[in-house]
């Protein structure tokens, strides 16, 4: 965590204007809200086209285009909100303390901003960054410069995205870092959202408080590692520097290199689980142990039973909240609050250790330079493997003491970074290589029948197909060349973060984050891969000895329709457009060899994949912001040591660099 200090010596005069954007059937609840502020400088500015397409862009356009002329601060708040008492003074207050940053009022308990928020409770911390992922717009104030422009970069960059995803790359794009209030001043009533949000569930913020006081501090906490409990699973935000974007892995997989993973395994199984589902015990229970990991690195003492009961009773709801009713979720609250309080406690004492250092070859991971690279030499490293990610270019001097190397095949960028790669390897005597290729090279076989290795013995006709051989055959030559193994794993369509190429779930999830209709011809299938399988093709392929040049790999097959139904889950219901015999078939690879060969089978949860695709196309594809401090350069928390303390990193001191 590092610590962001206010620069200002005091609180400086301030100038609000604000505006509740709203519905024409709201529109009662709005001027409620804007009455509230004494001073009278909110206005309610309503949706232009109250029977168009369901969203929050047509309003928060007018919202920020009406600052006041004087104004130094901006307020906007949605029409569905609860105001703590003395809300605007509070406001006010804050703007001249903070001039120049965006400041969130509100995070809500789903998100990994609000994760964030109760790490920052239980550190005793009245502000904290928010976590990359998209702009808490609930109730947002802005400078006001910053807002006037917000208008204008929607109008050019929305293109149909969500409002608080283009908030969060508007201010990524100016440098403006997000604080956010600990606890909230502002909640969430219990309205049905007009904006199209209702299928996200019952909606609160993380933590509240029913009165806004005035902050003892401006500090404001910049954690680089925030467990989280979302869409039912237990997962971990981690950054090695502010500048870097956040990864986002399992939290058995941090809690594993930090060496707690058996401890925690352990102490679930002596906890009294008996009124929770499994899996809700297990997610609950890592994510709240972690918590306790991170709140005792950062600030030494145990937080009040008062605050931990408070933080934990929206744990479980931020999790559960799509899977389950109001209703449901109230019963569901204590006993997950008593669990993930045990947990906490549990994971507050533990002593990490650091995982073993690992022993298995040292790999090369390249291509992928969008982010998944670097992800699955992360996953390749949960293996043993001594796994590092090798940007282009990529020279010689970068591969000592590398034995394999695993690259990720991109037609599109031509033969010339290919032939770099290969003769980097080539001089650093890498003996092991490993091409991962694409399902697209048997574009033109009917989807009808499956397809084996064996398929395509020449150049396909197709341009994409031929592309994608003629990478592959650049490494088969190459190989005999030089006398290295090359083995070539033919993907299907990988889903997860930073994906490899452009398919048809990444389309799709692309045209319904922009409210683009979905094409859909029912007789076509398609395959994918989740990541995590991937990687565990690899590894089966690199454990076992050089048998076959070729393997298939894939994790499920889905009907168009059955996809487009999880895009509409995942992402967002757009309407479909049939479009029967359209484009290019692609045929369906059989597994059998891979099965058989070396015993691989999928065990990745698809449907995390394809979630973790969809994340990343909405919240994490745009740069991160530039206005934080950096970190130092150590490395954060989560990632395997050298050797010294595993948690070094996460506790900096900002005012230091």
């Amino acid at each position: 965590m590092t610590i962001r200090r206010s620069t200002d010596a005091a609180p400086a005069p301030v100038r609000l204007s604000g505006a509740v954007m709203t519905h024409p059937s709201r529109s009662s609840a709005a001027r409620r809200l804007a009455e509230l502020d004494p001073a009278g400088r909110v206005q309610v500015v309503t949706d232009p086209e109250p029977d168009g397409p369901p969203t929050a862009l047509r309003s928060a356009a007018l919202a920020w285009q009406s600052v006041g002329p004087e104004a130094t601060h901006h307020l906007v708040l949605q029409d569905d909100v609860v105001l703590a008492e003395g809300f605007y003074p509070y406001a006010e207050r804050v703007a001249a303390a903070v001039r120049h940053e965006a400041v969130a009022f509100y995070a809500g308990w789903e998100g990994r901003t609000g994760a964030a928020v109760r790490l920052a409770a239980l550190a005793g911390r009245e502000w904290t960054y928010a976590v990359e992922e998209h702009t808490p717009c609930l109730a947002l104030m802005l400078p006001a410069e910053v807002a006037r422009g917000y208008p204008a970069f929607a109008a050019e960059h929305g293109n149909g995205w969500p409002y608080d995803v283009v908030m969060q790359r508007y201010l990524n794009s100016l440098g403006v870092p997000i604080r956010v209030s600990v606890p909230g001043t502002v909640d969430h009533s219990e309205v049905p959202s007009i904006a199209g949000n209702s299928t996200h569930g019952w909606r609160q913020a993380a933590v509240f408080t029913s009165r806004a006081a005035e902050p003892a501090a401006y500090d404001c906490a910049q954690f680089a590692v925030v467990p989280f409990y979302q869409y039912g699973d237990a997962r971990t935000a981690i950054r090695r520097r502010a500048q870097e974007q956040w990864a986002y892995i399992e939290t058995e997989r941090y809690l594993r290199r930090l060496g707690l993973a058996e401890h925690c395994r352990t102490a679930l199984a002596a906890a009294d689980t008996a009124k929770l589902p499994g899996q809700v015990a297990q997610g609950v229970w890592e994510t709240a142990f972690a918590m306790g990991v991170v709140v005792a690195r950062v600030s030494g003492e145990a937080p009040a039973v008062k605050t931990l009961r408070t933080v934990m009773d929206s744990l479980g709801p931020g999790g559960l909240c799509e899977d389950y009713t109001a209703e449901e979720l109230r019963e569901l609250i204590p006993p997950i609050r008593d669990l993930a309080m045990t947990a906490f406690g549990e994971g507050h004492r533990a002593e990490p250790a650091g995982a073993p250092p690992a022993q298995g070859p040292r790999l090369a991971v390249t291509g992928g330079d969008g982010g998944f690279g670097r992800q699955l030499a992360g996953l390749l490293g949960d293996f043993g493997y001594r796994s590092t990610h090798v940007p282009a270019p990529v020279d010689a001097g970068q591969l000592d003491d590398t034995a394999c190397m695993v690259h990720l095949g991109d037609p599109t960028s031509g033969a010339g970074p290919l032939s770099e790669v290969l003769s980097a390897a080539q001089k650093a005597s890498v003996v092991r290589f490993v091409h991962v290729s694409s399902a697209a090279v048997y574009r033109g076989e009917d989807d009808d029948h499956l397809v084996t290795e064996s398929s395509v013995s020449e150049p396909p006709a197709d341009p994409e197909a031929a592309a994608w051989w003629q990478q592959e055959e650049q490494c088969r030559r190459w190989g005999a060349e030089n006398g290295v193994v090359v083995q070539v794993l033919r993907s299907a369509e990988v889903v997860g973060a930073g994906v490899l190429t452009e398919g048809a779930a990444a389309r799709s999830m692309l045209r319904a984050w922009t409210r683009r209709p979905l094409p859909l011809d029912r007789s076509r299938r398609h395959q994918v891969l989740d990541h995590r399988d991937l990687a565990g093709a690899v590894h089966a392929v690199l454990s076992a000895a050089p048998r076959q040049p070729v393997l298939n790999v894939a994790s499920e097959v889905y009907g168009e329709e059955e996809l487009a139904e999880l895009v509409a889950l995942l992402a967002r219901r757009t309407p479909w457009e049939e479009t029967p015999g359209s484009g290019v078939r692609q045929g369906i690879m059989a597994t059998g060899l891979i099965e058989s060969e070396l015993e691989w089978r999928p065990s990745a949860p698809v449907v995390g994949g394809l979630r973790a695709l969809a994340q990343w196309l909405a919240c994490d594809i745009h740069d991160p912001v530039t206005g934080l401090p950096q970190t130092g350069g150590d490395p954060v928390i989560g990632l395997p040591q050298t050797g010294g303390d595993p948690l070094a990193g996460l506790l900096q001191n900002g005012s230091d660099v």
